[in-house]
């Protein structure tokens, strides 16, 4: 195949490690192996476009810090200053790519697009969904039709929006679902701290039947500047929980409420001794229908920012 005219379209590909850049070892463990320009073949000819490889990690995304994601999004920064890309490609693990697509989209300010991608399995796999992966992040890269439309997820065979998608199987090539569709898209945010600030605490706490609140209270212990509690239902808990947000609210920890249900909002309308209005009258604030992970990267980019309870309680009404 002839390579791509230069006329066409640039796009810079950040690597960051993941399945898809891993092989299986002797033992038949999966680890990441690959970089550069080994992880993308043919695929800049195939989507006819020219490719700007940058390796930013090489890494599980299951190992991936605050520190780390934000390393990525510098990078995609940079390769946006160049007036001539016409967007970016990041290949990503798949545990975490909800998590580091969302903190890009919470900093993109840039009408190009931002494509993130991966695999389910492996480099050196008999049939790896890997090439046709990339092809399509490629192609919607340096699409005109995906500017403006934020950072996306194309993975299987699809194309999401990054706030709201989720990881939906854990094997399944078509990987990632938006179970409520795409979220309201507020933009960037205009305050998102100094780059040089610390990444504050920030836990995930699922609640259970009969939970109490040992785990709650020993985030807030351990110095969490900010918790995510998990609920069930619409966003319920139990007494203990209540009473355990209101010592880390007293004590100036930011409480966000989610669900482990799938889809639909946080509806703080339950009492009944630990129900989701009375989480909300403790202090904790509703995620709307961000899922954890997610709500985790918010939280944290608005406290890294400065932000109080209530700019938090704006930022996710706004975006959830």
């Amino acid at each position: 195949m002839p390579d791509p005219s230069p006329l066409a379209p640039l796009v810079v590909v950040v690597t960051t490690g993941g399945t898809i850049a891993s092989t299986v070892d002797e033992d038949g463990v999966s680890r990441p192996t690959l970089g550069g320009d080994a992880l993308l073949g043919t695929a800049g000819d195939e989507a006819g476009v020219r490719v700007r490889v940058v390796e930013a990690l090489r890494v599980d995304s299951s190992t991936l810090t605050l520190a780390q994601a934000d390393l990525v999004r510098a990078r995609v920064a940079e390769a946006l200053a160049d007036p001539g890309v016409a967007g970016v490609v990041v290949l990503h693990g798949t545990d975490s790519l909800e998590e580091t697509a969302y903190l890009l989209d919470l900093h993109h300010d840039d009408p190009r697009p931002v494509v993130l991608t991966g695999s389910q399995r492996t480099a050196d796999h008999p049939a790896p969904d890997a090439p046709a992966n990339v092809r399509e992040a490629l192609r919607v890269a340096a699409d005109g039709l995906a500017r403006g439309q934020g950072v996306l997820v194309a993975f299987g065979g699809r194309v999401h929006a990054a706030a709201g998608t989720t990881k939906r199987h854990t094997t399944d090539l078509d990987a990632f679902a938006a179970p409520d569709g795409a979220l309201p898209r507020a933009g960037a945010l205009t305050a998102v701290g100094s780059p040089d600030a610390p990444w504050p605490r920030v836990d995930v706490v699922a609640a259970h039947p009969g939970t109490d609140g040992a785990l709650l209270d020993a985030a807030r212990e351990l110095g969490a500047r900010g918790v995510v509690l998990q609920g069930l239902g619409s966003g319920n808990a139990t007494a203990e929980v209540v009473a355990a947000v209101a010592r880390a609210v007293a004590a100036g920890v930011v409480v966000v409420l989610t669900t482990r249900v799938p889809a639909g909002p946080v509806a703080t309308s339950y009492g009944s001794g630990g129900g989701g209005a009375e989480l909300a009258a403790a202090g904790a604030v509703p995620a709307g229908r961000l899922r954890a992970g997610q709500a985790r990267v918010l939280l944290a980019v608005l406290l890294r920012a400065g932000a109080d309870r209530g700019e938090v309680a704006r930022e996710f009404a706004r975006r959830g």
